[in-house]
């Protein structure tokens, strides 16, 4: 690889064509892992308990994950603030593409007894470290090459790895359980998604390896301005933008795993639905997330992130009632319809919401505020969001106490969005017309 000069746009251009990617290979392999403990992990890794339980403790594993994901952030968002986003970026890719495939390779309760689940959860803790530093960079790397004023459509790009990782891994899943058949796929066919994996990892290696380093960081850099302990720093600084941006999540984060997750348990076990046209109805809306994500992120840039992030949680909490009337009627139109209305409205916060966690944090210590602010709401409100309702179903018998749930979880995001301080202000300068790269 050889160095030369590369004009802004073609900077631009790789950092968000290397955040996509990025983030599109770490959320296949975060989703994946869902998709399988919901439908077939409880047998395969937590045999000889009642329905009930098995659901349960799958659903524990992946909250392992999401555990996790604010350990990542810390780690990672050391070495971002310090050492740069790119480097790091490389660590996160390697780590979670390292932890998936051992997965697929992985001896079930049946073959190696309880050492199984107890290293399902070691990897899943793995996984969960490798997207908590990821998010982070790819924000990062993608919001700080992008124009000013065209911020939240720039932050708006990573967040695109979300439906492009969960239409490629619901995909995968749909294919090798046609090929297979539900016999075959939950005998072996659900380790090839995961094994699949490691094919993505050349593909992102190359195009992170293209790169040039956020200007914002190298202004930091140039200014002296590298903080020693990011983490201590960011909440020495900041701690009210943690805590804040990790609740403004809560009715984006929480619903999404019940729309993505639960609904398969829910739709198979209570409705006695097809899991295949369940998983059909999410490919679908997960694609048009393609289009929905950036075009608010780009409303965002317009109208303001608070407004358009309000309008999205307000929403989210109007449609918690609706949601579980049109899947509790067993129609498959309907259901359909529960399903994609969910992801969009979904994305109405998740499309502004990178920025307005960004640029909540000073640039010295972005990396790690954002990440710690974005990723602790996955262990307050995102993982425990399935058990939480698996548990109310069980308890209730109906979808009423769940609804009720969204509804609780929207009015805590309100409360925070209002109370978020303004943005803090930008360290760097605007960035050089042409920098070096690597070709």
């Amino acid at each position: 690889m050889t160095v030369q000069e590369v004009t802004r746009a073609q900077a631009v251009r790789r950092a968000t064509i290397a955040s996509v990617v990025g983030t599109t290979i770490e959320w296949y392999d975060f989703f994946l892992y869902g998709t399988a403990a919901a439908l077939v992990f409880p047998q395969l890794f937590f045999p000889g308990q009642n329905a009930f339980a098995g659901v349960l403790a799958a659903f524990a594993t992946q909250f392992v994950g999401f555990v996790a994901r604010p350990v990542g952030a810390a780690i990672f968002g050391h070495f971002g603030d310090r050492i740069g986003r790119k480097t790091t970026l490389m660590a996160t890719l390697f780590l979670m593409a390292f932890g998936t495939v051992l997965i697929g390779l992985l001896p079930t309760y049946q073959s190696i007894g309880i050492a199984a689940p107890i290293i399902l959860v070691l990897l899943r803790i793995i996984q969960g470290i490798g997207v908590g530093g990821e998010w982070g960079g790819s924000v990062l790397l993608s919001m700080e090459w992008g124009h000013e004023k065209r911020r939240g459509l720039a932050a708006s790009w990573p967040q695109m790895g979300v439906p492009i990782g969960l239409v490629l891994s619901t995909g995968v899943v749909r294919i090798t359980s046609g090929i297979t058949g539900t016999e075959g796929f939950a005998a072996y066919g659900w380790r090839i998604p995961f094994i699949l994996s490691i094919l993505l990892i050349g593909v992102g290696l190359f195009v992170r390896l293209r790169v040039v380093e956020s200007p914002e960081f190298e202004a930091v850099r140039k200014a002296n301005k590298v903080v020693k302990n990011p983490l201590i720093e960011v909440f020495k600084r900041q701690p009210k933008q943690v805590l804040l941006t990790a609740l403004v999540r809560t009715s984006e984060q929480a619903p999404f795993y019940l729309f993505i997750t639960f609904v398969l348990t829910y739709a198979v076990k209570q409705l006695k639905l097809n899991s295949n046209s369940i998983l059909d109805d999410t490919l679908i809306a997960a694609a048009l997330g393609l289009i929905s994500i950036p075009v608010f992120g780009r409303l965002s840039d317009r109208f303001g992130r608070r407004r358009v992030y309000g309008i999205g949680i307000v929403l989210t909490a109007v449609f918690a009632f609706p949601y579980f009337g049109l899947l509790n009627t067993g129609n498959a139109l309907l259901v359909g319809l529960a399903i994609i209305l969910s992801l969009l409205l979904h994305d109405v916060q998740y499309g502004p919401q990178a920025a307005l966690i960004a640029e909540s944090f000073d640039a010295d210590i972005r990396y790690t505020g954002a990440g710690m602010g974005y990723q602790l709401a996955s262990v307050v409100a995102g993982g425990p969001a399935p058990l939480i309702a698996a548990a109310l179903l069980q308890a209730t018998g109906d979808s009423t106490s769940i609804s009720i749930y969204i509804i609780i979880c929207c009015a805590i995001s309100m409360l925070a969005l209002i109370l978020l301080p303004k943005l803090a202000k930008p360290l760097a300068a605007p960035a050089p017309e042409r920098v070096a790269g690597l070709v």
